[in-house]
């Protein structure tokens, strides 16, 4: 008889992944949200397909960009940190390998372990990988898995992006007269799952997310919509 076998993901790797997803879902959130308020800014002003077609693409492009271009500043500096972490805790093995040992003891020590249990298994961490073990145990880091800024940059444009192509479809595709309803709906739904996805991945109450992530969408609409129609009204 074959043994069970045993895939579920645990630790860092489920964390991480928890994440990404949260990251994928949130940009995605935020090229809908900008792009909205965009297309329908535009659309107050003007139903000409051209400009609705180059205000959202330069949204589109413009937000794409510049999430990604921020994503990678940010998860570069963590990364340094993380490399400037394991740098100094390479020293301080090199120099102070006692020292490093107690203070192992006493990480473990403080999970629970007894004061034997906890000299025993540092040992043994430290036999094994001494880098590895207080990377992990002190630092909370995987030498393995650093963030990848590319990587990070890369989920930001796309998710932004897939976000984003919502509504400028929705403004540029439908006839005249259908193109501002077919907005808000399409919009409106798309934040209903956004708001949705991101309390089950935070694992809060759907409900409230979903009602704000809806009430500021909506909200940034109406406030775009009602500046581009007075601009409109004036010729400008």
């Amino acid at each position: 008889m074959m043994e069970p076998t045993h895939d579920e993901a645990h630790g860092g790797a489920l964390g991480s992944r928890l994440n990404w997803l949260r990251a994928a879902v949130l940009g995605a959130n935020d090229g809908i949200v900008s792009t909205a308020g965009l297309v329908v800014g535009v659309a107050g002003a003007t139903q000409d397909r051209a400009a609705l077609l180059t205000a959202g693409l330069a949204g589109l492009l413009a937000g794409s960009m510049s999430m990604a271009a921020g994503e990678y500043v940010s998860v570069s500096t963590q990364r340094d940190s993380e490399r400037a972490a394991l740098a100094m805790e390479k020293r301080e093995l090199r120099e102070q390998p006692e020292a490093e040992l107690l203070e192992l003891t006493g990480l473990l020590e403080e999970r629970g372990l007894s004061r034997e249990v906890a000299r025993e298994a540092a040992e043994q961490l430290t036999e094994r990988d001494a880098l590895r073990a207080h990377a992990r145990v002190e630092l909370g880091i995987d030498p393995d898995e650093l963030t990848n800024p590319w990587h990070a940059a890369w989920a930001s444009f796309l998710a932004f992006t897939v976000g984003a192509l919502l509504p400028l479809l929705a403004i540029v595709l439908p006839p005249p007269a259908w193109r501002l309803p077919v907005t808000v709906l399409s919009v409106l739904g798309a934040l209903v799952f956004t708001g949705w996805s991101s309390a089950r991945l935070g694992s809060a109450a759907p409900k409230r997310a979903v009602l704000r992530n809806v009430a500021g969408g909506a909200l940034a609409m109406a406030v775009t919509y009602a500046a581009g129609s007075l601009l409109g009204a004036a010729g400008v």
